[in-house]
């Protein structure tokens, strides 16, 4: 569904990513992992168009998309969880559901979907009048998974959707992840935890100072040596 090649993106004159190629075929759960700094963030920015990639190219579902606008790569069928959340604090969690569902007009099929967001998130159905930045932090993140969701895309990419989080917290973002892609959608995962992504994915890939420098299933990255020492802990 998702295709990198040989992607360069800067900041001015700074290289940030260099040579990035990666795919994400239709049903996958796909992890990118890396430190901080490594690029994996603006490795997102670049897929949506939010920074322009200076070589290569970017195709979603065989459509090139390096050059359009993030609103029109929303329009093709992608839909993207931020770093930090960037939820619509001074709006409600209601108005924040909308919002994801600006590309639609059908108001009972919006409707529809919002019953379906407080379904697999309970905790939002309970607070659609509250104003959402008021939330908790996990309040939050389920809140900017459920606004991606309301765009029905076929495809989400999520930065760091554990970050600051409790373990309990965690575990409950990483259940809906498998869940959303059980009910069909693809998704590129973005994460530091590579302990919990790793578990949960089909295959990751691994970014350091904006290269690639691995890619395999994520069974074998789990025992790589490499990942271990750098990513799980292991001596």
């Amino acid at each position: 569904m998702l295709r990198l090649t040989n992607v360069d993106t800067f900041y001015g004159p700074s290289q940030v990513l260099n040579n990035v190629t990666l795919e994400v075929n239709k049903g996958e759960i796909v992890c990118l992992l890396g430190a901080n700094a490594a690029g994996k963030t603006t490795t997102m920015k670049t897929i949506f168009g939010i920074v322009r990639p200076r070589t290569g190219s970017i195709e979603f579902e065989d459509k090139r998309i390096d050059g359009r606008l993030p609103g029109d790569i929303v329009r093709l069928g992608m839909a993207l969880v931020p770093e930090a959340r960037r939820i619509f604090p001074r709006m409600s969690v209601l108005e924040n559901l909308e919002m994801g569902a600006f590309i639609r007009n059908n108001k009972t099929e919006i409707e529809q979907d919002i019953e379906h967001v407080c379904e697999i998130f309970p905790r939002i159905k309970e607070r659609l009048k509250q104003i959402a930045g008021t939330m908790s932090g996990g309040e939050q993140q389920m809140l900017a998974m459920g606004r991606a969701l309301m765009s029905r895309p076929r495809m989400i990419c999520m930065d760091e959707p554990s970050m600051g989080l409790s373990p309990i917290l965690v575990q409950t973002v990483f259940d809906t992840i498998k869940r959303v892609r059980d009910e069909g959608v693809t998704i590129f995962l973005v994460e530091q935890n590579a302990s919990m992504a790793l578990s949960l994915a089909d295959r990751g890939y691994v970014l350091q100072t904006g290269q690639i420098v691995l890619s395999d299933s994520a069974n074998n990255l789990l025992t790589n040596d490499l990942v271990r020492q750098a990513y799980l802990g292991g001596a």
